[in-house]
């Protein structure tokens, strides 16, 4: 009776310990993972520049020529200050300036055609959808000669109102494409249960649709915000000193006479920062409006 008795108590306490044994092995194995490790290396090697130019930034002109390399020295703002005393606030106010108004005009033409190229399709739907798509597969260097003409004729050159034009024509297409997938992952049903109810077509879209593809919204509008905000080709060519960009600006600091590496770094670290922050602000729903509907 007792070696019966014992027999499945013994079985029953050394099942649980042959399970944690393996949770405890798993877990070490998780934790040994040299794809990890490669994944942490890689991500370290990608960063580290813009983690040098950052560094740079506060740096003398001599401490960022030495040879090895500082990577302990007083840190100071005079680059910064010689950046601001060169101009650099006037071209990231343009900036800034054409790449918010040139997002705001793309949603507000972007959102409306998204919605009726998915919830309330028309006609040639694939047709309308191919000509957005198809202005995308022009070289800018093959249109810039008439866009100059045009622009010059029309008086506007070295005007930010031609480049917020500019921008908006070279995000709306990529803006219609995403948000129409974002908005194709709405059920349909919703406008229906909406209309039953008695809501206008205004209303479900402003109470039902938008909160539901808020996300994707904010991830094409960030989108928008990063391909206005360093094109180059446009302002280079249409802008000389009122309507100039910041990476126009940054073409000055390369002169015959040298690169200023510290003023250089500086330089970038704000043409930068503006788009980083937008970024970490808008995180959350970045990820979510890329898988929302985006990526599928």
């Amino acid at each position: 009776m007792s070696t019966t008795a014992a027999g499945p108590q013994t079985s029953d306490t050394t099942l649980p310990t042959g399970e944690a044994t393996r949770t405890v092995r798993k877990r070490k194995h998780r934790k040994m993972n040299p794809w990890g490790v490669i994944a942490w290396i890689a991500g370290i090697g990608f960063f580290f520049p813009v983690f040098w130019m950052v560094l740079t930034a506060f740096k003398q002109e001599s401490d960022a020529y030495s040879d090895p390399p500082k990577f302990f020295f007083t840190p100071t703002l005079d680059q910064f200050r010689s950046v601001f005393e060169t101009g650099a606030s006037t071209a990231l106010l343009n900036s800034a300036f054409a790449t918010i108004v040139s997002t705001v005009f793309v949603l507000l033409l972007g959102v409306p055609a998204a919605f009726a190229l998915s919830l309330r399709p028309v006609r040639k739907t694939q047709d309308a959808l191919f000509f957005f798509i198809s202005t995308k597969m022009l070289p800018i260097v093959a249109a810039i000669i008439p866009l100059y003409v045009i622009v010059a004729n029309i008086g506007m050159l070295d005007n930010i109102w031609a480049l917020i034009i500019l921008y908006t024509a070279m995000n709306l297409p990529i803006a219609v494409w995403m948000m129409r997938s974002f908005f194709l992952e709405v059920p349909s049903e919703l406008l229906e249960a909406a209309s039953m109810d008695g809501a206008s077509l205004w209303t479900s879209v402003r109470e039902v649709i938008l909160p539901l593809v808020s996300p994707g919204i904010a991830a094409t509008a960030l989108i928008c915000v990063i391909f206005s905000w360093n094109e180059f080709f446009f302002a280079v060519n249409l802008t000389a000193v009122q309507a100039q960009t910041i990476p126009v600006f940054m073409v000055g600091f390369i002169t015959g006479e040298g690169l200023y590496w510290a003023q250089l770094s500086a330089a970038a670290t704000m043409a930068a920062l503006p788009v980083v922050l937008a970024g970490w602000v808008a995180q959350n729903k970045l990820v979510r409006g890329l898988s929302f509907g985006a990526i599928k």
